[in-house]
């Protein structure tokens, strides 16, 4: 059981990476300086050291407020674009560790791909529909909801893994789901279109 809580723990941590890189690893080094919910085992226990805590404290106030001024905004994710993901392997990688036979280079891979994932999501769709839609004018409301989701979702991912993984597996069979019902129809009208011809 402990194996899956921490599994699903990294997932959500990822996952809140992909929208704030910095908010998740916070708190992380939080929980794991202050309460026995989460050990971090080296060298991730570093997280942990005030110096660490004070300077990711500054990043998430430094990616609030560059998120909610215009043109800065879009800077501010070209260079999270790189700093997500990377941000994403590191809880994964931190949290996953009771998991003994768990390849750190696969613990790492994997929340790479996560938090790249939703980071490429929000910036790629989400964002430039919102742009576009309001004329900007809905950024920040966006990003404040980001935030707040990227908080709860460290939070809860930590205190109830197995309410978050539950969350995230329906999320993704939606997805799944509507990307399989969407492509559905185009592969039947094909195959009336060549019974057709024939």
């Amino acid at each position: 059981m402990e194996a899956l809580t921490g599994i699903l723990s990294a997932f959500g941590l990822s996952t809140s990476a992909g929208l704030n890189a910095y908010i998740p690893l916070l708190v992380v080094a939080l929980v794991a300086r202050y309460t026995d919910l989460l050990e971090l085992n080296k060298p991730w226990d570093t997280l942990t050291n005030g110096w660490i805590i004070a300077l990711l404290f500054l990043l998430v106030l430094v990616e609030f407020f560059a998120d909610k001024i215009p043109a800065v905004n879009h800077a501010n994710d070209a260079v999270q674009t790189f700093v997500r993901p990377v941000a994403g392997a590191i809880v994964f990688a931190a949290s996953a560790q009771v998991i003994s036979d768990l390849h750190p280079v696969l613990a790492l891979a994997a929340g790479l791909l996560l938090a790249g994932g939703v980071h490429a999501v929000k910036s790629l769709a989400v964002r430039p529909a919102v742009t576009a839609t309001t004329g900007g004018v809905g950024n920040v409301p966006v990003s404040i909801l980001e935030d707040f989701i990227s908080t709860v979702l460290s939070v809860l991912a930590i205190v109830i893994p197995i309410v978050i993984g539950s969350i995230l597996l329906l999320i993704f069979s939606l997805v799944v789901w509507r990307v399989w019902v969407r492509k559905r129809p185009e592969s039947t009208e094909l195959s009336t279109i060549n019974q057709d011809l024939h």
